[in-house]
C-alpha cells in the first residue's frame, strides 16, 4: 500500500471520539428541558422550548391590568363574608392568576371535588368554581361544629351527600355574591349559581382549546382550609375587554374634557358666511361668458316666493324677504334641521 492510500484510509476512518460525538443521544433532562417540561416550571409560572411556543396562543391575565385588581378586591370581601359565614377566623390569599385551555382545566381537576357552574347574566355567559375536598369538609366540619383540631373521616370513593353539597352551595353563593361586588366598580354582573356538578364531563361549558383565565384562592380556618378555584372562560369577559385593559379605576382612553371644553367654544365663536338664495336659474355657459355690464337676468321668484338660506352647500332654513330700516332682510320660517346642524358642526370644525 503506497503512502498515498494509507493517508487517504486514515482521514476516512474517523477517531473513536468523533464518532462518539456524533452518535451521541439526549437524556431525559436534555429532552425535558428542550420541550419545557423541566423541573419547577410549575413555580416559574410558564415553560420554554415547544411548550413556550404551542402555549403561545394562550391568552395572558397581563394584559387585563384590571382583572387583577378586582380578584384582590374579592379577597378582602370574601375574607369579610366568611367569616361571618362560618363564625370562625377566615383567611382568604391570592395564590396564582393564570391562562390555562379549558379542556387542560377539567383533566387537572383533583376528584373528588364539587364543581359549581355560574352564570355571569349580564355578560350571557358561564363560569365554574371548584372546591376541592379538604374545603368541603373543612366547611362540614365548621358549620356543623367539629372539633378544631381533629382529623375529619373521609370514606374515600364515595359521594357527596346532601348536606355537604348544600353546605357547599350556601358557601359558592356567598363567594359569587362577593364577586358581583368586586365587578361592580366595573360594571354590573350578577352571576348566579347554575347548578352543581361532581364530574368534570358535565361542567363543560367551553370548548377544549378555548382559553381561560383561572383565579385560585387559598382559604384557611385556622387548622383546617383548601383550595377555591375559579375559572372564568376568555369569551365571558369579552364584552367587558376594554374595561379591564384600564390600568387605573376610572381611565378613559383618548379624552380630555379640557380639549372638549375648548373645542366647543371655538365651534360657537365660529363665523360663517350665509347666503339668502333667491331663486337658481341654469344658463349655457356660452351666456354667461357673454354677458355685460346692463344685462338684465329673469328670475322666475316672485314677491312673495321664499328665500332659501344657504351656508356653502348645505341647506339651513328658508324665510320671507323684506326690508328693516335701510337694509334688505330675511324672516326665518323654520327651525334649523338637525341634519344641517351637524353639517355646520363638521363646517365649523374644518374653519
Amino acid at each position: 500500500m503506497s503512502a498515498e492510500a494509507a493517508e487517504k484510509e486514515e482521514w476516512a476512518t474517523p477517531e473513536p471520539d468523533a464518532a462518539q460525538a456524533t452518535e451521541r443521544i439526549l437524556n431525559q433532562d436534555e429532552i425535558d428541558s428542550l420541550l419545557g417540561f423541566g423541573m419547577g416550571e410549575d413555580e416559574a409560572g410558564g415553560g420554554g422550548g415547544v411548550r413556550a411556543i404551542i402555549n403561545s396562543a394562550l391568552v395572558s391575565y397581563e394584559r387585563l391590568p384590571m382583572l387583577e385588581i378586582v380578584f384582590d378586591r374579592l379577597v378582602r370581601l370574601m375574607t369579610t363574608s366568611l367569616r361571618n359565614f362560618t363564625s370562625d377566623n377566615v383567611e382568604v390569599s391570592l395564590d396564582q392568576i393564570t391562562s390555562i385551555r379549558f379542556g387542560d382545566y377539567l383533566n387537572s381537576i383533583p376528584l373528588p371535588a364539587i364543581i359549581a357552574v355560574f352564570r355571569a347574566e349580564e355578560l350571557d355567559n358561564f363560569g365554574l368554581a371548584t372546591v376541592d375536598s379538604n374545603l368541603i369538609y373543612s366547611i362540614v366540619d365548621v358549620l356543623l361544629g367539629g372539633r378544631r383540631g381533629g382529623i375529619s373521616s373521609r370514606v374515600e370513593g364515595r359521594p357527596y351527600t346532601t348536606i355537604e353539597r348544600m353546605l357547599v352551595t350556601r358557601m359558592v353563593e356567598v363567594v359569587l355574591a362577593d364577586a358581583r361586588q368586586a365587578f361592580a366598580p366595573l360594571t354590573e354582573v350578577n352571576f348566579s349559581l347554575d347548578r352543581i356538578e361532581t364530574n368534570p364531563r358535565f361542567a363543560a361549558i367551553a370548548r377544549p382549546p378555548n382559553a381561560a383565565i383561572l383565579v385560585k384562592l387559598r382559604i384557611d380556618m385556622e387548622d383546617r382550609g383548601g383550595k377555591l378555584e375559579l375559572l372564568i372562560p376568555y369569551a365571558t369577559l369579552e364584552p367587558i375587554r376594554k374595561m379591564l385593559l384600564q390600568q387605573f379605576m376610572g381611565e378613559k382612553f383618548g379624552r380630555d374634557n379640557i380639549w372638549e371644553g375648548h373645542l366647543a367654544s371655538e365651534l360657537w365663536a365660529t363665523k360663517l358666511e350665509v347666503r339668502a338664495v333667491l331663486d337658481e336659474a341654469k344658463r349655457p355657459l356660452r351666456d354667461v361668458l357673454n354677458l355685460k355690464v346692463g344685462d338684465t337676468l329673469m328670475l322666475d321668484a316672485n314677491a312673495d316666493a321664499s328665500v332659501l338660506l344657504k351656508c356653502g352647500q348645505v341647506d339651513l332654513s328658508s324665510g320671507s324677504a323684506g326690508r328693516m330700516g335701510h337694509s334688505i332682510a330675511v324672516r326665518v320660517d323654520r327651525p334649523i334641521a338637525p341634519a344641517s346642524q351637524h353639517a355646520l358642526m363638521k363646517l365649523g370644525g374644518k374653519s
